[in-house]
Order: structure tokens, then C-alpha cells, then sequence
């Protein structure tokens, strides 16, 4: 059973093996200001952890990061169902929905500061912009793709409108809602990072920022790494969830 699992996973880890060796040599063989090896990150992140506020700042930027994602989840996921199930309200704000998500966000920043001010509410709304897209589109694509007949054999069993909802459309549009919900993932975390850039310096983003104008190339690199690594776990966490709850479609 290990040996089978380890051929599996082979290419996975010789693919990570290959990446860390190419890193590692083109940090060696580049200037430091604008590169540093895998090594030199390595013990920068033990640095920073040991003896920084490191774990504090990821602690505040974990807390944006959470507070924006989980209120996407909260209104993309029901908002989603919602404009698939209602035909005239889906016309309605499809349009605006579209603009918005074609809108570079980043752009909109200043204007989120110029009404909100600074402080932890604008920047979750950043988060929240970043994230809440890609759940509303899948979740809509993924309500509009069940069969009609199962919403006529619901009918005929007379089930009312939130049983319709709870037995067929949740189960049904839940695999691909889990789909956006991991691209959500990624973009919240750009979204937390751009907030923390743009609006008040806090959290990892305050760290990546001092350690540019500091020209510790290793800091700016080890944060980095650490949102990546997170970044790949919750994906990871994410497809695990999808997969669970897509069994029945196998």
C-alpha cells in the first residue's frame, strides 16, 4: 500500500524536488536585490519567526482574510442559486455583476478609501470583491445546468420551494459552488494583500512593504512562500470538501 502510494505521489514530490533545485540555483547565481536562494528564505522565515512579529502580522492578515472570504461564501453562495432560480432577476443584475467583475479591482481601492476611510472595514470589502465572483459564477452555472426533469419530479412530488433547494439544487450545484470557492481562495488572498498595500499597512502586507524598502529580498521572498504555502493548502482543502460531497456523481 505505501509503495503504491509513493508511486503516485512520485511525480508530485519530484516536481517539488525540481522546482526547490531550480530556485536554489537561481538564487545563487542572481543579485540579491532581486533574488536570494531557497536556502537563504528558509532561514529568513526562521528569523522572522523566532525573533519578528511575523506570526502576529499573518495572525491580522488571517483575520481579514477570513472575515472577507467567509462573508463571499455567505452572500455568492445563496446570491448564486438565487439569479439561476430567478430568470428576471438574473437579467437584471447580470449586467452590473459583469461590469464590476471586468472592472480591475485594484482600481477601485481609492474609491473604497475615499467613502470608507482606513480601518478593517474597507478592507474586507476588498477581500470580499475579490472572492465573491468566481463562488456567484460557478454556483450559478452549476444551478442552471440541473436537469429539468429533476425539478419536474420534485414538482410531482409535490415538494415546495425550499425543499426543491435543500434536495435538489444544493447537492446538485454544491460540486461546482466547492470549484468556485477555490478560485476564491486565491483571489481573496490577493485581495488581502492589495488591501493591505493600499489601505493601511498592516498584517503580511506591511511586512512585504518594510522588507522592500529595507532590501531584505530574503523577508519579502519567506512571506511569500508562507502565503503561497497557504494559498495551496486551502486549495487543497477546498478539492478534498468538493470531492466528499461530489460522491454521488462518480
Amino acid at each position: 500500500m505505501l509503495t503504491n502510494y509513493l508511486r503516485r505521489r512520485a511525480p508530485f514530490w519530484v516536481s517539488i524536488a525540481v522546482g526547490i533545485a531550480l530556485w536554489e540555483i537561481a538564487g545563487r547565481n542572481t543579485s540579491a536585490a532581486f533574488m536570494v536562494p531557497f536556502s537563504e528564505t528558509l532561514v529568513r522565515l526562521w528569523q522572522v519567526t523566532v525573533h519578528g512579529d511575523f506570526i502576529a502580522q499573518l495572525i491580522d492578515s488571517g483575520q481579514l482574510f477570513l472575515a472577507g472570504f467567509v462573508l463571499a461564501l455567505v452572500v455568492g453562495l445563496p446570491l448564486g442559486m438565487l439569479l439561476a432560480r430567478v430568470r428576471v432577476l438574473r437579467v437584471g443584475i447580470e449586467p452590473y455583476i459583469m461590469i464590476i467583475y471586468a472592472t480591475p479591482l485594484v482600481a477601485l481601492i481609492p474609491f473604497i478609501l475615499s467613502i470608507m476611510g482606513f480601518g478593517f472595514a474597507p478592507k474586507v470589502l476588498v477581500v470580499f470583491l475579490f472572492a465573491i465572483f468566481p463562488v456567484i459564477y460557478n454556483t450559478v452555472e452549476g444551478a442552471r445546468s440541473i436537469k429539468p426533469e429533476l425539478i419536474e419530479v420534485a414538482q410531482s412530488f409535490r415538494s415546495n420551494e425550499w425543499a426543491l433547494w435543500r434536495e435538489v439544487m444544493l447537492p446538485y450545484t454544491l460540486p461546482y459552488s466547492m470549484t468556485g470557492v477555490r478560485q476564491a481562495i486565491g483571489r481573496a488572498l490577493v485581495g488581502m494583500i492589495a488591501a493591505e498595500f493600499f489601505l493601511s499597512s498592516t498584517g503580511v502586507g506591511q511586512f512585504i512593504m518594510g522588507a522592500s524598502q529595507n532590501f531584505d529580498t530574503a523577508g519579502v521572498f519567506a512571506s511569500i512562500f508562507v502565503i503561497g504555502l497557504i494559498g495551496v493548502g486551502l486549495m487543497r482543502l477546498g478539492l478534498k470538501i468538493e470531492r466528499h460531497f461530489a460522491r454521488w456523481r462518480q
